[in-house]
């Protein structure tokens, strides 16, 4: 069902995908969040959460690692090589789970971005990251995340830090965007009688994107403002942001995010800014993931759409685009490709 009123317009990055096909399907695991970069060994490296299929697709909130595989092109078939973050255990902000990577180069630096959880409930999502002088590790994680909630129940980031998109600003700050909400919003979940324990699937949560920013990965990562930097809520309680990857091309910011109640939960939408705070109405970024991966129906939950987008950017421009898609061969979840023409 379409939700906003405008009809939804193709954007050119739109018009030029072209299908692949799926990667990194295991009978073993459960495949999310699939991060590309291309490494200095001109291979393709993707960085990518998976979990036991013992635990269904709630596993990302309770038993996720993020794992790294390699393969010549996006085109061809990758290899897990190793795991490079699981979670710590103890009383480290990721104790349980390690999820949603993003993974970048900053001067010298790999970084890899990802949410954590210290308990398996959304409570205690936190960004944090991971550095290391290779893609092929040691990883060398921070001990505290790297930003914190609003301790005010009423502040629009008062639950939790989740859903990290990360880009170097040309003034040479770095730019870190997460997701949040507001506790008094998820406390009508609570209401409701919906599960908030175990997954993050508020109805009436208006999920946005705030900014931090730091002049170095040491930090400190200090918030923009005292409200989201990208924000739907006014076109209804249901009009959330999800999924965001941000770049900069042709001097300008560009964000490819997931539909979540703009036109409806299927489409990606696309943004264009001059500065990275101030973006403009949406184009289509990409449809239903069916339209570009036919697969017979299989009636499970969240089937026939991409999530978690990431962007591999080849001279600074789009080249592939990466995905999670629920079904393939397993009839569990895995990562998707496709090709910007």
């Amino acid at each position: 069902m379409k939700l906003n009123q405008t009809e939804p317009i193709s954007s050119d990055f739109e018009k030029h995908l072209k299908p692949v096909g799926r990667i990194l399907e295991d009978p073993d695991y459960n495949i999310w969040g699939c991060s590309p970069i291309w490494g200095d060994d001109g291979k393709v490296h993707v960085f990518y959460s998976r979990w036991k299929n013992e635990a269904a697709h709630q596993g990302w909130i309770t038993c996720c690692e993020i794992a790294h595989a390699v393969a010549d092109s996006p085109e061809d078939e990758f290899e897990t090589v190793d795991v490079a973050v699981t979670g710590r255990g103890g009383d480290w902000w990721d104790a349980m789970t390690c999820h949603n990577p993003t993974i970048h180069k900053v001067g010298d630096k790999y970084v890899l971005f990802y949410m954590g959880t210290q308990d398996g409930t959304v409570y205690t999502k936190r960004v944090g990251m991971a550095t290391s002088d290779s893609l092929y590790g040691p990883w060398e994680r921070t001990d505290k995340p790297l930003i914190e909630p609003d301790p005010d129940p009423n502040a629009w980031n008062s639950v939790c830090t989740t859903n990290p998109a990360f880009v170097q600003n040309p003034n040479g700050e770095l730019w870190l965007y997460y997701k949040s909400w507001r506790a008094t919003d998820w406390e009508k979940d609570l209401e409701g009688g919906l599960r908030v324990a175990t997954a993050d699937v508020g109805r009436h949560t208006n999920r946005q994107y705030g900014l931090a920013k730091a002049t170095s990965l040491e930090g400190p990562w200090e918030k923009v403002g005292d409200g989201p930097i990208i924000d739907l809520s006014h076109l209804g309680e249901n009009a959330q942001s999800e999924d965001a990857y941000i770049w900069i091309e042709d001097g300008k910011f560009k964000m490819i995010m997931r539909d979540m109640g703009y036109w409806n939960h299927e489409y990606g939408l696309m943004f264009e800014s001059d500065d990275g705070i101030k973006w403009g109405e949406p184009t289509v970024a990409f449809y239903e993931g069916r339209k570009y991966l036919p697969e017979p129906p299989n009636g499970i939950e969240r089937e026939g759409r991409f999530e978690r987008t990431q962007v591999l950017l080849k001279d600074g421009k789009p080249d592939y685009v990466f995905f999670a898609m629920v079904g393939g061969k397993y009839n569990t979840s895995s990562g998707a490709v496709l090709k910007i023409d």
